[in-house]
């Protein structure tokens, strides 16, 4: 059995949508992340940079627990441990980590710097909301072009990197996106979208979210309680 510590942002649909996929046994745990339980002492000693998702498999390598945070981690570890989602040849795999890696180290970072200076940010800073929903733009872009000729972000075959890329197309309309200037990456979306195992992934713990307009919930996320002494 496999315990999830989520929320329902992008980076918590990650792992949602992986273990609808690939069958797992789990149970889901609230974080919420607006009223600060990713700072609680029990959540920290398995996810030490106050992040969700974490997950502890109890059944992990050799038979004993295992504790993981950091989307990218928990997916590639799911994937091996189900034998799914991240190709069969040596060369597919690297493939599939290659397009993971670009989920990981631009998509995530640079949508949610876009997210949040054109949605959150307390004061509308015209550079920061043009720079970033410039570089959003060009993001669906290198996606709308690798996706022009293949089906899926790492070749023919869905993996891990479209698990961990399509949550965070979800808001596409906030990151000042057109559809219509993506094409290719639109099919997909759509395709990926309709997945049951997807469906049921971004449904999962979406009752719980709230408008992040209260004080104590922004300063859980953007103000001094990510820099307090844990």
């Amino acid at each position: 059995m496999i315990d999830l510590y989520s929320w329902p942002t992008p980076n918590g649909h990650k792992i949602h949508i992986m273990l609808e996929e690939c069958g797992l046994p789990y149970r889901a745990h609230a974080i919420d992340i607006g009223a600060g339980d990713q700072f609680k002492a029990e959540f920290l000693a398995i996810s030490p940079n106050n992040k969700i998702p974490a997950i502890v498999d109890i059944d992990g390598p050799g038979g004993k627990p295992i504790s993981l945070f950091e989307s990218g981690a928990i997916l590639l570890y799911l994937a091996s441990k189900s034998g799914r989602f991240l190709g069969n040849s040596d060369r597919e795999k690297f493939t599939t980590m290659e397009w993971l890696m670009f989920q990981m180290g631009g998509v995530g970072p640079m949508l949610g710097q876009a997210h949040h200076f054109r949605l959150y940010a307390p004061e509308k800073i015209t550079y920061a909301i043009e720079r970033y929903t410039k570089e959003a733009k060009r993001l669906y872009g290198v996606i709308d072009r690798q996706l022009a000729q293949h089906a899926y972000l790492a070749g023919d075959s869905y993996t891990i990197a479209d698990i961990a890329t399509y949550p965070w197309l979800r808001s596409w309309e906030n990151q000042g996106i057109d559809w219509a200037d993506y094409p290719h990456a639109k099919r997909w979306f759509d395709e990926i979208g309709a997945r049951d195992a997807v469906k049921r992934g971004v449904l999962l713990l979406a009752d719980r979210r709230k408008p992040l307009l209260d004080p104590k919930a922004r300063d859980a996320l953007f103000g001094n309680t990510q820099y307090q002494k844990k």
